[in-house]
Parts: structure tokens; sequence; C-alpha cells
């Protein structure tokens, strides 16, 4: 009778059937600290020398090999599987094959805050030296932060906004919004586009649930990069009713100012954006 087993970074785990639910969940067989992964988002189950996986109605789908699934699909050795932005390899386990690398604990790295195996010399995200007095953790961890897709979380907002989905759009926003201002708060300075892309989705939030928070935030983001406004932003503020979200207009007015306020660019795309603004406020 073959056994099953699932690769995840550095760690390897034997799945012990019936049934193996994945997901944020720290009840799951297998837990995985991801910010797209639902709190119960699969199932591997395990059956008559098969496996399958089933998406237990998650927000952000399962794939194999690429391929969303539709409630589950069989899995054979060598797919993989990928939920939220994280995968992991299925395998078919032949006795001659080396036992499966135990769970066992993970150190949180001391130089960037990294979770990596236990067992590692190095961090394998910034290189620092493991060291002995470095927090561990049990379980499977995944490294949230700086390991989330900014395209993925796109695609899932993007959706949301798109039908319509105001609630679930705030909630993905609040977590984007939460992982934009800790990047920061690390001294981090963010990709232009990813800037652009999480701004314009926030206007587009403001416009479906009304009121300034989205828009401020948006705009307090430009101004603690230090950037003026892309011109898809300053669209989706374009379509905006001002004069029903006086809030929205003094948080406009309140950039504006700031912008006018800050050494004058040489002539630039800026200058054109700022005078658009402008007209918004007319």
């Amino acid at each position: 009778m073959p056994r099953f087993r699932l690769r995840f970074l550095l760690q390897e785990f034997d799945l012990v059937g019936p049934e193996v639910v994945l997901g944020r969940s720290p009840d799951c067989h297998i837990t995985i600290e991801d910010p797209l992964i639902s709190r119960r988002h699969a199932k591997i189950t395990i059956g008559d020398g098969a496996a399958t996986v089933t998406d237990l109605g998650s927000r952000n789908g399962v794939r194999v090999n690429g391929r969303q699934i539709d409630g589950d699909a069989e899995i054979k050795d060598g797919d993989r599987i990928r939920l939220g932005t994280q995968e992991l390899l299925f395998s078919v386990v032949r006795q001659k094959d080396r036992p499966a690398r135990p769970t066992g604990y993970m150190r949180v790295c001391h130089a960037c805050g990294t979770p990596f195996p236990e067992g590692s010399p190095s961090c394998p995200h910034c290189g620092a030296p493991a060291l002995e007095e470095e927090d561990t953790v049990s379980g499977m961890m995944v490294e949230s932060r700086r390991n989330w897709t900014f395209q993925l979380l796109g695609e899932v907002i993007e959706r949301a906004l798109s039908t319509g989905r105001a609630a679930e759009a705030d909630r993905l926003m609040r977590r984007a919004a939460k992982e934009v201002d800790d990047r920061l708060a690390a001294g981090e300075r963010l990709d232009a586009d990813h800037i652009s892309m999480i701004a314009s989705f926030a206007v587009r939030l403001a416009r479906l649930l009304g009121g300034s928070e989205w828009v401020a935030w948006a705009l307090t983001l430009h101004r603690r990069q230090g950037r003026m406004l892309a011109d898809e932003v300053i669209d989706r503020l374009e379509e905006l009713d001002l004069g029903a979200t006086p809030d929205v207009t003094a948080v406009l007015t309140s950039f504006v100012t700031w912008f006018r306020s800050q050494p004058p660019p040489a002539p630039s795309p800026d200058l054109t954006r700022l005078e658009r603004l402008e007209q918004l406020l007319v």
C-alpha cells in the first residue's frame, strides 16, 4: 500500500488518512500561516491507494498544477498544490524512500523576522546565521509578510471590487493596508507600481462604501513615500461624487496643499497631475 507525503519549503509531512485538513486554523492537521489561506482551506482524502484534494469552500480556491479545481481533484505523484501564495508538492512514497523529515520546530530569524527550519545554519531570506537564543515555533509556518505576492493579492481584491462585494473587498484591503504599513514601518520603500495598484483599489473601495477613510489612506500612503498620485489613481478619484462626499474633498485639499508645500518639481507629469487634482476641487 503506497504512502503519501507533502513537501513544503524544507519540511516534509507524511499524510495519515483518512483525511488531512489544511488551513490557517491551529485545529487543522497542517496549519499554514498565510493571509490568503482560509481557516479550513482544503482537505486531502486518502483511500484505496489514491488521494484526492478537496476545496472546503475557501475564498481563494485551490490550484493543482496551476489549474483551479472545482470541488475536488485526484492528485498524483509530483502534483503541485497551491493554497493562497503557498505551493506544496505531493508525492507517493515507496518503501525504499527515506523517512520524512519531521515537522519539528521553526526558528524565527533575529535579523529579519523570517521563520525557517530549525536545522538550517542560516536564514534563507537574509543569510543571517542561526543563533541558539532565537525564538522557535512549532508546526508549519509561512513568512507571510515578505512572501506575500502583491500580484495574487491584487487579483483577489480586483475580483471582489468588480463583483461589488464591498465587505469582502474591505476585509482584503485591511490586510493589504496592514502589510503596507508594516513594510513602511520597517523602513522599506515600496515599488511605485505596487503603490499605484493598492491606492487605486482603495479609491474604488471608497466609491463602493462611501466616506473618506480609504481615500485618506491612499493619499497618506503617497505622502509617506513623497510621491504624487499616478494617473490611474487620479482617474479613480475623478469617478467619485465629491459633492456628495465633502469629507473626501477635505482630504484631497489637504493633499494638494501638502504637495504645493514641497520643493517645486522640475517640469514633469507631476505638475499636470497636480493641475488635474486642483480641477477636482473647483
